[in-house]
């Protein structure tokens, strides 16, 4: 009967085992490489859709701009809409007081618009003459400061003392006496004019030493009666 020689399991036998385990677990490796780096690398240099490329922000952006804009364009300075215009206003004369060579008459200024209305300052008052209409002499000169904002509802007075001094008082190679037909009024802020029929004689030089039509700030109501 044959004997089968012995395993050595001495220091050759179990270094070699050691050496095998050492090569299988480099083979190891090398089928499998570097897996783990690669997701780490893929993280850090390839960013994921939910931090990547800035634009959703940038695009945000564009319209708030524009909305800044927009504001900025709604909050520049506007027409008072409660101003009281020409068509707004019926105008007459009240009756005269007054002495000294000079009458003073309310010239009256009343909201026929339907709603309300503001109306503040000096009006322009001139003599006007023939059927044009012409300007005689100077227009009226503002006397004393300008009052405070006046708010005439529908059917309210305002009104402006206006003082005419009687030609009587000047030297007629100084006033040159003129016919007029009445007033052109201009209400305060305004540019069209209303007509007010006032006949009477005037002053046709622009040049006087004072005044012959002189004109006080708006107030309200409708001024001596």
């Amino acid at each position: 009967m044959a004997h089968r020689p012995a395993r050595r399991s001495g220091p050759f036998g179990t270094c070699a085992v050691v050496i095998m385990a050492a090569l299988l677990a480099g083979c190891g490796d090398a089928e499998q490489p570097s897996v783990g780096g690669q997701e780490t690398t893929s993280a850090t240099t390839s960013p994921s859709p939910a931090t990547a490329s800035p634009e959703p922000s940038t695009t945000a952006s564009t319209p708030n701009g524009a909305g800044e804009d927009a504001g900025e364009g709604d909050s520049k300075p506007q027409a008072n809409p409660g101003l009281c215009t020409s068509g707004d206003l019926e105008l007459s004369l009240g009756p005269a007081s007054g002495a000294a060579g000079t009458v003073w008459r309310p010239l009256r200024f009343t909201n026929v618009s339907g709603g309300p209305c503001e109306i503040q300052g000096f009006p322009g008052v001139s003599y006007v003459a023939g059927d044009d209409g012409h300007q005689v002499g100077a227009a009226a000169y503002r006397e004393g400061s300008k009052g405070a904002a006046v708010t005439l509802t529908a059917g309210e007075t305002a009104f402006a003392a206006v003082g005419f001094t009687q030609v009587g008082n000047y030297d007629p190679k100084d006033c040159q006496p003129t016919k007029v037909r009445g007033l052109r009024v201009y209400p305060p802020q305004e540019t069209h004019s209303k007509f007010v029929r006032y006949e009477r004689t005037g002053c046709a030089n622009e040049d006087l030493r004072s005044h012959h039509l002189r004109v006080r700030t708006i107030e309200q109501g409708t001024g001596p009666a």
